[in-house]
């Protein structure tokens, strides 16, 4: 029987059966993995407190010679985030996290820079350092870039006039195709929402630089909520879906 060690972060732990668990770890070395752990409901040992979400741990799994799941064999706990999981807020934006990462990504395709920037938004969660919108933004746009799916803030996506030659102040944005739109050429469609020529200026800046350049960037109150609404409505269109944590979310910021 084959068997790996990897550094991993806990997407998602369901029941199975009365003593075990189901985890979708999202693992540097392999990707996204489930993997069943053995009585771990009943063992105060071996997983007490280890296998909470985004938990960072290090595992080590036997593959098996058998189909079916890798068994964990072992996990000692990295990183618990115990803030993130203590507030109500900050869990509610790294499931949002979480679940857009398990829904894009395949099993098994090793993807080392988004694990490093889900490793890197988790940490300054925890540490209250930067918002948790801000940190959202920062997260949504890398996560866009990574998975091929930008949004077309540069240039007009119909006559592709550059967004600094467009003389309005606010520039509307078509989902359909993806990208931004010159005063001219949004008359001649529907009603578009409308993005301030500064947000997109900071989306940018986010998009372009690295995480510690990127989680500099301050927004305004009013851009902060400019960007989520644009980023929460952008990024569930080309999932096809919203995800059931965006809409917990969203409740939560009511509350």
């Amino acid at each position: 029987m084959s068997s790996y060690s990897t550094p991993a972060i806990v997407l998602r732990k369901i029941d199975y059966g009365e003593y075990d668990f189901v985890i979708t770890l999202f693992a540097l070395k392999k990707g996204k993995v489930s993997v069943i752990a053995k009585s771990a409901k009943k063992s105060k040992k071996r997983f007490a407190g280890i296998l909470e979400l985004f938990s960072e741990i290090d595992v080590v799994c036997n593959a098996g010679r058998r189909k079916g799941l890798p068994v964990l064999q072992e996990a000692a706990l990295k990183y618990p985030f115990f803030l993130i999981r203590s507030s109500a807020l900050k869990t509610a934006y790294a499931s949002y996290w979480a679940e857009l990462i398990n829904e894009w990504m395949e099993s098994g395709q090793k993807q080392v820079q988004l694990y490093q920037l889900f490793q890197y938004v988790l940490r300054k969660l925890d540490s209250s350092q930067v918002s948790e919108a801000s940190l959202s933004i920062l997260f949504q746009i890398k996560f866009l870039t990574i998975a091929g799916l930008s949004p077309n803030l540069i240039q007009c996506s119909v006559c592709r006039t550059e967004v600094e030659k467009i003389k309005e102040t606010r520039v509307r944005f078509d989902f359909a195709k993806g990208g931004i739109l010159c005063d001219e050429c949004a008359s001649k469609t529907l009603q578009k929402p409308l993005l301030s020529k500064g947000v997109i200026k900071q989306l940018l800046w986010i998009e372009k630089g690295d995480l510690v350049k990127a989680v500099r960037v301050r927004f305004s109150s009013d851009a902060l909520k400019e960007g989520s609404e644009f980023l929460e409505t952008f990024v569930p269109y080309h999932l096809g879906k919203e995800p059931r944590s965006l809409k917990f979310l969203k409740q939560i910021r009511k509350w």
